[in-house]
């Protein structure tokens, strides 16, 4: 009798996790939609800040080192204005634009990827189908009534009590 009843507790708490599981997860399904997203914007957010705290020690850094040596000022004044350099012996690269769109699509591929890894999960998009969260609904619901129909404790009738 003792066996019975654990199969008994144990069949329950399965199939009544299940459903509790289906049946929150079809009510809620918006608010985990909305987690996702704050996820991906936080993230988000987060790379942006990042990236400003580097510009703003860069440009700390170039800071000291203009108050350091005087003559830089001279050197980064034609890159900076886009004037000719008024010295013969320096040498200033510059970028085709042919160059410059390669460039440019390899970063939009870079971020493309990023995006992708930080999207709403595969599954939830599926679930967020009306028909499919009506369906889960009402399954979860389903095995919670099997759940306590099925496998509740037996109690002792009139006739097992005397």
């Amino acid at each position: 009798m003792q066996r019975q009843n654990i199969i008994r507790v144990f069949l329950f708490i399965i199939f009544f996790g299940i459903g509790v599981a289906s049946l929150g997860g079809s009510i809620l399904w918006g608010d985990l939609i909305q987690h996702y997203r704050n996820k991906q914007l936080l993230k988000a957010t987060q790379e942006l800040l990042e990236q400003l705290r580097s510009l703003n020690a860069d440009y700390d850094a170039l800071l000291a080192y203009l108050e350091g040596d005087p003559n830089f000022v001279k050197r980064i004044a034609p890159i900076t204005l886009g004037t000719e350099s008024e010295d013969p012996d320096a040498v200033y690269p510059s970028a085709t634009p042919e160059q410059l769109a390669v460039a440019r699509e390899a970063l939009i591929e870079e971020t493309s990827q990023q995006d992708d890894d930080s999207m709403v999960p595969a599954w939830l998009v599926r679930f967020s189908q009306p028909r499919r969260r009506i369906m889960f609904f009402f399954t979860g619901a389903g095995l919670i009534l099997i759940s306590f129909a099925c496998f509740a404790p037996k109690t002792k009738g009139p006739q097992e009590q005397g």
